[in-house]
């Protein structure tokens, strides 16, 4: 896909495309590198867009790891369906709202590493929580999420503009969370390192 179509799809719908380019070599490589996966069995990635960051998680993984990829977006889905033919990969046109119930239909009950590109920015404080309500059970003490968030933050509440800061919302549901700022992005983006809270 190209930047032009990618860039049509963002403002045609972009409460769910919540980018306005593709996810840069650099930024994807700063949501990995904590991700340790060449001992991942399970590896999730939330909000796969056109595959940038997929693709990336493939030349890691182990060849006999699964990846589930959850997106939502039709013209996006179909585009990872064309460029992926990986046999590790589970292509899921879903809501990452859905994704307790989808893996548990296909028999997953934890996941090692999960990369998330999701707009949280762009959803309801509500579905927010329940996202991170859903994935805690399927974690593990050893469970790695990574989380990017475009460096202005910027949110609407009300009709109105504001920021998110996701530290408090990751503080919840993690024993530890750390960030680091990706300049070479468009736009420049923090990525949250998150450890489960140990027992």
């Amino acid at each position: 896909m190209s930047l032009r179509t990618f860039v049509a799809e963002a403002l045609i719908n972009f409460p769910t495309v919540a980018a306005i380019s593709p996810s840069s070599s650099y930024l994807a490589t700063a949501m990995l590198e904590p991700l340790t996966l060449a001992r991942t069995r399970v590896a999730l990635e939330l909000g796969a867009g056109t595959g940038a960051i997929t693709h990336a998680l493939l030349d890691q993984l182990s060849p006999h790891a699964t990846l589930l990829v959850f997106e939502i977006n039709p013209r996006f889905f179909d585009c990872l369906r064309r460029s992926i033919s990986d046999p590790r990969v589970i292509l899921i046109n879903s809501s990452a709202e859905n994704l307790d119930s989808e893996l548990r239909r296909r028999g997953i009950r934890q996941v090692d590493a999960v990369a998330s590109s999701l707009g949280l920015a762009f959803m309801p404080d509500h579905v927010r929580q329940a996202l991170f309500q859903r994935l805690s059970p399927f974690l593990h003490q050893k469970s790695v999420f990574t989380q990017y968030q475009y460096i202005h933050g910027l949110q609407f509440v009300g009709g109105r503009l504001c920021r998110l800061n996701l530290r408090p919302l990751l503080n919840r549901y993690f024993g530890s969370v750390q960030s680091r700022i990706v300049w070479r992005n468009l736009p420049p983006a923090f990525v949250f390192t998150c450890h489960v809270r140990t027992q």
